[in-house]
């Protein structure tokens, strides 16, 4: 039953995707390799505030480390440390950028899904409308029909019924002559 249910759910989750099914290779930024998951991980872990604070953190020991002298590998103006974030920014800066224009062509494959989505939810309205009309212009007719018909019988039961009364009429002077 479960395992149905399941089914079913999934089922109803493609069709409601299906205008995004063919989009779905944007979904990894750099690809579906190793490699790409990694820089993908790695780009994303950029703007992350654990990122921030453990930069931040081993930023503030370096300077501390080398201003108090517990190390001098890198006095002050701290000319390895710069190095080290020139390094940081070439390689994070591409990835980043990559991750944007990735991001960008989803969004918009996404918007186009959506698009077509609104389209067919559009289109499927007006067949409906349109159906509806139809079906709303036979009922008018059927309605006219019908008192047409009634008008018919209500006129030809007044007939019937004077129809009968000269009759009655006839045979009642004929048993009184």
């Amino acid at each position: 039953m479960a395992g149905e249910n399941r089914g079913e759910r999934e089922q109803q989750a493609r069709r409601f995707y299906r205008f995004h099914l063919p989009h779905s290779h944007l979904d990894r930024v750099f690809g579906e390799n190793w490699f790409a998951l990694k820089a993908e991980r790695f780009a994303r872990f950029f703007g992350t505030p654990v990122f921030l604070i453990g930069q931040t953190l081993i930023v503030a020991a370096w300077i501390f480390a080398n201003i108090s002298g517990v190390v001098s590998f890198d006095i002050y103006p701290f000319i390895l440390l710069n190095l080290a974030f020139s390094l940081q920014a070439a390689y994070a800066a591409p990835l980043i950028l990559l991750a944007q224009t990735r991001q960008a062509d989803r969004d918009k494959a996404h918007a186009m899904a959506d698009a077509e989505h609104l389209e067919a939810i559009q289109l499927a309205n007006e067949e409906r409308q349109r159906i509806a009309a139809e079906r709303t212009g036979l009922l008018v007719e059927m309605l006219q029909q019908n008192t047409f018909l009634t008008e018919e019988v209500k006129s030809l039961t007044q007939r019937v019924e004077a129809l009968t009364l000269e009759v009655h009429t006839t045979i009642v002077a004929n048993r009184h002559s």
